[in-house]
């Protein structure tokens, strides 16, 4: 089974300015998802899709490929990952390479290493489901969520007023990490979050949103506490 990793790395990032190859702890950020994708040693392919010649030069330095850049219809700020997923995979087909599994890995990932890959792939391969996806649980249950409306608080789900914390159902969000997907239930469904998915439930301290300067350094000391563990 012929697989690839697939890293999605354009150069309009608005909120954090080169945000994509904004150092991270030592070195460009994109840097961390290529080496895991690599140091797994998964992967027939891990490439770079972007639409800037920096990322690009950046990504062949750290030993990834940049075969073609991206079109104009998937370089803008309303293309999403899906989008993007479906025009590389349609580009290698066009030259005649075809891939059973991929592997979508954001470049802003620093948590994603090979072993939680290779972990990742071989719980997809044995689970009978199209698609894995990372999630953490929410850290507050939803269900005890309040809203204000006409300036006053009030609770979403009445329903959970006098429920304890400990007997709500746990709810999870995507990390927004790497996605691991069968590339033809993929291309049916067209959306990465449609199907049969399964779920890799990861620890709150490997996971940080990055949309600010403030993410960033609480990425980075997540980063090296967790490296200081090991």
């Amino acid at each position: 089974m012929r697989k690839i990793a697939i890293i999605t790395a354009r150069g309009g990032s608005k909120r954090i300015p080169r945000k994509n190859i904004r150092e991270f702890c030592g070195k460009p950020i994109l840097a961390y998802s290529i080496e895991a994708a690599k140091e797994s040693k998964l992967f027939d392919t891990v490439m770079v899709s972007t639409d800037d010649e920096e990322i690009a030069e950046i990504a062949r330095r750290y030993g990834a490929e940049v075969p073609f850049y991206r079109s104009e219809n998937t370089a803008g700020d309303f293309a999403t990952t899906n989008d993007v997923l479906l025009e590389v995979l349609a580009e290698y087909e066009k030259r005649g390479e075809h891939y059973e599994l991929g592997c979508c890995i954001y470049p802003t990932a620093p948590f994603v290493t090979a072993e939680k890959l290779r972990d990742a792939a071989e719980r997809l391969e044995n689970s009978g489901a199209d698609t894995l996806i990372p999630v953490v649980a929410f850290s507050y249950p939803p269900q005890r969520a309040m809203i204000v409306k006409e300036g006053r608080l009030v609770f979403e789900y009445p329903q959970y007023l006098d429920s304890r914390s400990q007997d709500l159902e746990p709810h999870y969000h995507d990390v927004g990490q790497f996605y691991l997907f069968y590339t033809e239930a993929f291309k049916r469904n067209k959306k990465l979050m449609k199907g049969d998915i399964l779920p890799y439930v990861v620890s709150e301290l490997e996971v940080q949103d990055i949309d600010n300067l403030t993410d960033w350094e609480i990425a980075e000391m997540k980063y090296r506490f967790m490296q200081g563990k090991e």
